[in-house]
Protein backbone atom coordinates (compact mmCIF):
# COMPACT_ATOMS: atom_id res chain seq x y z
CA UNK A 1 0.00 0.00 0.00
CA UNK A 2 1.22 3.51 -0.78
CA UNK A 3 2.32 5.58 2.17
CA UNK A 4 1.95 9.05 0.60
CA UNK A 5 0.06 10.82 -2.14
CA UNK A 6 -3.05 9.76 -3.97
CA UNK A 7 -4.39 6.36 -2.99
CA UNK A 8 -6.81 6.02 -5.91
CA UNK A 9 -5.01 3.55 -8.16
CA UNK A 10 -6.48 4.95 -11.38
CA UNK A 11 -5.39 8.52 -10.65
CA UNK A 12 -2.02 7.38 -9.32
CA UNK A 13 -1.34 5.40 -12.51
CA UNK A 14 -2.31 8.29 -14.79
CA UNK A 15 -0.05 10.69 -12.89
CA UNK A 16 2.85 8.24 -12.98
CA UNK A 17 2.46 7.86 -16.75
CA UNK A 18 2.37 11.60 -17.56
CA UNK A 19 5.12 13.08 -19.67
CA UNK A 20 6.11 16.72 -20.04
CA UNK A 21 3.21 18.81 -21.44
CA UNK A 22 0.61 16.01 -21.11
CA UNK A 23 -2.85 17.08 -19.93
CA UNK A 24 -5.25 15.83 -17.32
CA UNK A 25 -8.62 17.41 -16.61
CA UNK A 26 -10.38 17.87 -13.31
CA UNK A 27 -14.04 18.22 -14.20
CA UNK A 28 -17.34 19.05 -12.63
CA UNK A 29 -20.13 16.50 -12.90
CA UNK A 30 -21.52 18.02 -16.09
CA UNK A 31 -18.48 18.44 -18.32
CA UNK A 32 -18.81 16.20 -21.39
CA UNK A 33 -16.04 13.64 -21.59
CA UNK A 34 -14.83 12.96 -25.13
CA UNK A 35 -14.96 9.46 -26.55
CA UNK A 36 -11.62 7.73 -26.20
CA UNK A 37 -10.42 9.76 -23.21
CA UNK A 38 -10.04 7.81 -19.96
CA UNK A 39 -12.70 8.81 -17.42
CA UNK A 40 -11.96 8.40 -13.74
CA UNK A 41 -15.38 8.94 -12.18
CA UNK A 42 -15.19 9.92 -8.52
CA UNK A 43 -18.67 11.49 -8.30
CA UNK A 44 -20.63 10.01 -5.41
CA UNK A 45 -23.41 12.56 -5.01
CA UNK A 46 -23.96 16.28 -5.46
CA UNK A 47 -20.80 18.06 -4.33
CA UNK A 48 -18.89 14.96 -3.27
CA UNK A 49 -16.02 15.03 -3.88
CA UNK A 50 -15.67 18.69 -4.66
CA UNK A 51 -13.57 20.26 -7.40
CA UNK A 52 -11.34 21.79 -4.73
CA UNK A 53 -10.87 18.43 -2.93
CA UNK A 54 -9.53 16.84 -6.10
CA UNK A 55 -7.41 19.81 -7.20
CA UNK A 56 -5.77 19.80 -3.74
CA UNK A 57 -5.01 16.07 -3.88
CA UNK A 58 -3.71 16.06 -7.46
CA UNK A 59 -1.61 19.19 -6.98
CA UNK A 60 0.24 17.52 -4.09
CA UNK A 61 1.20 14.58 -6.33
CA UNK A 62 1.79 16.20 -9.74
CA UNK A 63 4.35 18.54 -11.24
CA UNK A 64 2.15 21.20 -12.83
CA UNK A 65 3.52 23.58 -15.43
CA UNK A 66 0.35 25.32 -16.55
CA UNK A 67 -3.34 25.51 -15.66
CA UNK A 68 -6.06 26.15 -18.24
CA UNK A 69 -9.54 27.30 -17.26
CA UNK A 70 -12.58 28.58 -19.11
CA UNK A 71 -12.74 32.37 -19.24
CA UNK A 72 -16.43 32.15 -18.32
CA UNK A 73 -15.43 31.06 -14.80
CA UNK A 74 -14.78 34.71 -13.88
CA UNK A 75 -18.46 35.59 -14.13
CA UNK A 76 -20.09 32.18 -13.76
CA UNK A 77 -18.15 30.96 -10.71
CA UNK A 78 -16.06 33.76 -9.18
CA UNK A 79 -15.31 31.75 -6.03
CA UNK A 80 -13.64 28.95 -7.96
CA UNK A 81 -11.90 31.47 -10.23
CA UNK A 82 -10.38 33.08 -7.16
CA UNK A 83 -9.40 29.69 -5.74
CA UNK A 84 -7.58 28.64 -8.94
CA UNK A 85 -5.72 31.96 -9.19
CA UNK A 86 -4.63 31.79 -5.55
CA UNK A 87 -3.79 28.08 -5.62
CA UNK A 88 -1.64 28.40 -8.73
CA UNK A 89 -0.23 31.87 -8.12
CA UNK A 90 3.25 30.71 -9.20
CA UNK A 91 2.05 28.84 -12.31
CA UNK A 92 1.02 30.06 -15.72
CA UNK A 93 -2.78 30.27 -15.88
CA UNK A 94 -4.35 30.42 -19.32
CA UNK A 95 -7.99 31.26 -19.95
CA UNK A 96 -9.83 30.09 -23.06
CA UNK A 97 -13.51 30.10 -23.97
CA UNK A 98 -15.54 27.16 -22.64
CA UNK A 99 -16.14 25.73 -26.13
CA UNK A 100 -12.38 25.69 -26.79
CA UNK A 101 -11.87 24.19 -23.33
CA UNK A 102 -14.19 21.30 -24.20
CA UNK A 103 -12.26 20.72 -27.44
CA UNK A 104 -8.96 20.73 -25.52
CA UNK A 105 -10.21 17.92 -23.27
CA UNK A 106 -9.94 15.61 -26.30
CA UNK A 107 -6.15 15.78 -25.86
CA UNK A 108 -6.21 14.78 -22.18
CA UNK A 109 -4.72 11.55 -20.89
CA UNK A 110 -7.62 11.39 -18.44
CA UNK A 111 -10.59 13.31 -17.10
CA UNK A 112 -11.21 13.06 -13.37
CA UNK A 113 -14.95 13.62 -12.82
CA UNK A 114 -15.89 15.09 -9.45
CA UNK A 115 -19.29 15.53 -7.85
CA UNK A 116 -18.99 19.30 -8.24
CA UNK A 117 -22.17 20.94 -9.48
CA UNK A 118 -21.22 24.56 -9.92
CA UNK A 119 -20.62 26.22 -13.31
CA UNK A 120 -17.18 26.05 -14.96
CA UNK A 121 -15.55 24.13 -12.07
CA UNK A 122 -13.07 22.53 -14.46
CA UNK A 123 -9.38 22.86 -15.17
CA UNK A 124 -6.79 21.34 -17.43
CA UNK A 125 -3.49 20.68 -15.70
CA UNK A 126 -0.44 20.52 -17.94
CA UNK A 127 2.34 18.30 -16.65
CA UNK A 128 5.74 19.75 -16.03
CA UNK A 129 9.03 18.15 -15.04
CA UNK A 130 10.79 18.18 -11.69
CA UNK A 131 14.29 18.57 -13.09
Amino acid sequence: MKRHGILNSHISKVLADLGHTDYIVIADAGLPIPDGVKKIDLAVKKGIPSFIDIVEAVEEDMVIEKVIIASEIEEGNPGHAKYVKEKFVNKKIEQICHEDFKQLTKQAKAVIRTGEMTPYANCVLQSGVFF
